[in-house]
């Protein structure tokens, strides 16, 4: 297909001015996809596959979604329908960006295969377009648009990197029938060793000193989200410090106090 012959999806209009009634919608076509995909993995969620479930000719569905792009474009999008941006941006940016980032990470464990699916061009489907309105809005008052896409990268890039890493540690578990504790016993006399080397000091404080590593999965992502969201406020005007940041930092004045003064 050439740049002239495209049509981005988002503009081919669902059904037609004129004519019958579509038998199927996009939206039925791409919920049967992504339970496709859930149970049986990416590949599973052909054309053919989905037809099947529900009870349409395969050949048909391409009326509706014209290509396999356009149907990962959809499936996207609608994945991203399930972050919770309700209230978005409430005036406390921290609190805002923790919460989209915990949403987007557990959809990210919900749907694994996403990973596979993610692009560096975005399409601009309208619920990935309600998350930046919303979530880019939270910071929108305080920095240019310029900083505000820098930070959102480091976020975003943060919250990929974790949902992945923990992606694929539960792939490595499945595939390989060892599970992490295991593979920590398995590795315990080679890493034995390494200590008692002494050649590398830094790997041996990670291993004696770290608490992250004994931390729930959930916690060692919270532990490493406070310290993103610490990077964005350094990056803020001091104006724009988010009440969750003065709370836990202990500055809040108690209601009496405040009261009194």
């Amino acid at each position: 297909m050439t740049d002239a012959e495209y049509v981005n999806i988002w503009m081919r209009p669902e059904r037609p001015a004129r004519g019958p009634r579509p038998a199927y919608s996009r939206a039925q076509i791409t919920a049967s996809a992504i339970r496709i995909a859930d149970a049986e993995g990416l590949e599973a969620a052909t054309m053919r596959r989905i037809a099947a479930e529900i009870g349409a000719g395969a050949m048909s569905l391409y009326r509706y979604v014209p290509s396999r792009d356009d149907l990962l474009e959809l499936m996207a999008d609608r994945l991203q329908g399930e972050i919770d941006v309700e209230g978005m941006p409430s005036g406390d940016w921290r609190a805002d960006l923790a919460r989209y980032a915990d949403g987007l990470r557990a959809m990210w464990l919900r749907h694994p295969w996403i990973a596979t699916v993610q692009r560096s061009l975005p399409s601009f489907g309208p619920n990935q377009l309600l998350v930046i309105e919303r979530v880019m809005g939270a910071l929108d008052a305080h920095v240019s648009i310029d900083d505000n896409l820098a930070l959102m990268a480091i976020l975003n890039g943060y919250v990929e990197g974790a949902a992945r890493e923990e992606i694929s540690w539960a792939e490595e578990v499945r595939s390989s029938g060892v599970s992490e504790s295991e593979w920590m016993a398995r590795s315990g006399p080679y890493v034995e060793q390494l200590l008692k080397s002494g050649e590398y000091p830094i790997f041996s404080k990670i291993v004696m000193e770290a608490h992250r590593f004994h931390l729930s999965r959930d916690d060692q992502f919270r532990h490493g989200l406070q310290r993103v969201l610490d990077c964005i406020a350094a990056a803020l005007p001091q104006a724009a410090e988010s009440p969750t940041s003065a709370h836990r930092e202990g500055r809040e004045e108690p209601d009496g106090a405040r009261a009194g003064s």
